[in-house]
């Protein structure tokens, strides 16, 4: 298995937005995420460290505005945090070996799917397609990916 960290080459690489949401904690305008539309299967994984954070199969449309998803790939690897900021109380999702913020998890997800809506910003993640995923080391995960 892999080992996951923060990487000081792949802060210096991101896109200012990608910085902004990832290491001061920014969220994305709802619907411009460019993750927000994709179907295609593979993973999700935190644009920082590459840790394995979400399945496609585990993607669903929420309506919200950013990329949903019902549970992490690897719950090891998603950090959740109580979020007092903006006058609400909420619960912050952050990549536990990278420390990158990710979004917020809420409880009104798919009942039938454990109830739980990760709603995680697009800017936050890379795309890894099931065609790559062993190639870049992911193939632990193919077994939870449709194919």
């Amino acid at each position: 298995m892999s080992q996951y960290k923060k990487d000081p080459d792949a802060i210096a690489r991101l896109t200012d937005e990608q910085f902004w949401v990832t290491q001061e904690n920014g969220t994305e305008r709802p619907g411009t995420g460019k993750l927000l539309h994709n179907k295609a299967p593979g993973i999700y994984v935190d644009v920082v460290s590459g840790e394995p954070l979400f399945a496609s199969s585990d993607k669903y449309d929420s309506g919200c505005g950013w990329p949903s998803f019902t549970k992490p790939i690897e719950p090891a690897n998603v950090a959740e945090l109580t979020d007092t900021t903006h006058g609400m109380v909420r619960t912050e999702v952050r990549s536990t070996h990278g420390d990158s913020h990710l979004g917020h998890v809420f409880p009104d997800g798919p009942v039938d799917r454990g109830g739980l809506r990760y709603c995680i910003n697009s800017a936050s993640l890379r795309f890894v397609h099931r065609d790559d995923m062993e190639a870049e080391g992911y193939g632990a995960y193919l077994d939870q990916v449709e194919g």
